[in-house]
């Protein structure tokens, strides 16, 4: 009897961009993740001057970024998720993929009200961008406390869209994850 989890048929992979944006967007955020740790273990002084304007510049890239995927998405539907596949399993998806959207457009703009609201400039790649707050401490250190929780938030959801992307692979044995690799990996075989 075959797997009612499993399509019959094979899942219609992404398309190069999309592949490519995804994996620029993975790369993007674990270099803001690391330099951003890095960066808050730092004591201030120059080693710490240095770091946070690539902080600041990957964050601006990854808002930039993202920005363009939704644009491409908004052209270029998701492919179908298996038949077989439960409501709240598909409901799931969605819902954790429109959170990596939120998260990585509100992510980074909390970075960079934060910033504007202490009056430390965005400087990126040379370019100051203009502050949208003006300077107040008080509301600085309350989006700082924002910015970390939705850093916080962010990993979990991301911890969350591996852990589906390693189910359906290893457990479900479908498509799923083969759609977003570049290269066609095989599923393991089943036992």
């Amino acid at each position: 009897m075959a797997d009612p989890l499993v399509s019959p048929v094979r899942l219609e992979r992404y398309g190069l961009t999309a592949q490519a944006l995804h994996w620029v967007m993975f790369l993007l955020i674990a270099a803001a993740f690391g330099v951003g740790l890095w960066m808050a273990g730092l004591p201030i002084g120059p080693q710490r001057f240095k770091a946070v304007p690539w902080h600041k510049a990957i964050g601006v890239t990854i808002f930039a970024v993202v920005i363009l995927r939704l644009l491409w998405r908004w052209r270029h539907p998701a492919p179908a998720l298996p038949a077989g596949m439960p409501a709240w399993e598909r409901h799931a998806a969605h819902a954790s993929h429109w959170a990596l959207y939120l998260l990585m457009i509100v992510v980074p703009l909390s970075g960079y009200l934060m910033s504007s609201a202490l009056g430390f400039a965005t400087v990126v790649f040379g370019v100051r961008l203009p502050d949208l707050l003006e300077r107040n401490r008080e509301l600085g250190e309350t989006l700082k406390t924002v910015h970390f929780f939705l850093n916080k938030t962010l990993l979990a959801v991301i911890a969350l869209h591996f852990a589906a992307a390693l189910k359906h692979h290893f457990i479900d044995r479908d498509d799923v994850l083969r759609r977003m690799l570049p290269w066609r990996a095989r599923p393991p075989e089943k036992s």
